[in-house]
């Protein structure tokens, strides 16, 4: 395997694996995954971590370069999504200033550095196929 396949392959590992570690840990008391944090957009994750795995194995340049694409787009997309979530959680609060001391409590943990890492990874690897030309 050429350095850009192997890239790829590792991001794409990368991306299932963060799929496990803790995102977020609402009030100190206990973490939370992708599956915990949205369970059918963790399974597209996971989808398109082994639809990228299986495409690099089989060399398939498209294939990884739109698995990666879609990655780092959907990793974006749960990031903002949780973002909006933990800044909206306890608006229901009329008083702002507990409102925002409970959406304080809730904190970003270390998963969030793999998932981004392992999608730009992938996208770093998927990037670097090149076209072979046979000249004989």
């Amino acid at each position: 395997m050429r350095l850009p396949s192997l890239l790829a392959l590792l991001g794409f590992i990368i991306l299932i694996v963060a799929t496990f570690c803790p995102l977020l840990r609402p009030f100190h008391l206990f973490n939370m995954n992708v599956y915990e944090l949205n369970q059918p957009y963790g399974m597209a994750l996971l989808l398109v971590g082994v639809i990228g795995i299986l495409c690099t194995v089989l060399n398939q340049a498209k294939v990884i370069r739109i698995a990666a694409w879609a990655s780092v787009a959907l990793v974006t997309l749960l990031f903002i999504a949780a973002v909006f979530k933990v800044k909206t959680t306890f608006g229901f609060i009329p008083f702002k200033g507990i409102s925002g001391f409970l959406s304080r409590q809730i904190a970003f943990k270390w998963g969030w550095y793999l998932l981004f890492a392992g999608a730009l990874v992938s996208l770093a690897g998927a990037t670097g196929f090149r076209k072979v030309v046979n000249i004989q």
